[in-house]
């Protein structure tokens, strides 16, 4: 089980257990968390479950994918912390998660 606090562009936080192997996208729309699009589902071919992912969890998420920076190229709003969270699947390791989310999806 690992954590994830999903905090809106206004400033609320919402904190759910995840189970490890699941996407952190999956958390989100399993327990209709808003802002969480997702309209592909998870396939990694849009860009609608964009996060930012805070500096401290960078290096415990890992570095974007090819596939999934290139979808994030798509994004006008994209960062250097921006991740799609389809692609960040929880472990021990992510156990207090936080992601921040944009105030839109594309």
């Amino acid at each position: 089980m690992a954590k994830v606090t999903f905090i809106q562009f206004s400033g609320e936080e919402t904190t759910i257990d995840g189970s490890n192997g699941d996407s952190v996208m999956k958390v989100a729309t399993d327990n209709l968390v808003p802002g969480i699009d997702a309209d592909c589902g998870g396939e990694c071919s849009c860009a609608t479950c964009h996060v930012l992912v805070p500096e401290e969890w960078l290096a415990k998420v890992g570095p974007a994918s090819e596939q999934e920076n290139s979808m994030l190229d798509l994004n006008p709003d994209r960062q250097d912390n921006s991740r799609l969270s389809c692609q960040i699947e929880l472990t021990d390791d992510l156990d207090g998660l936080v992601v921040n989310l944009p105030e839109f999806q594309y």
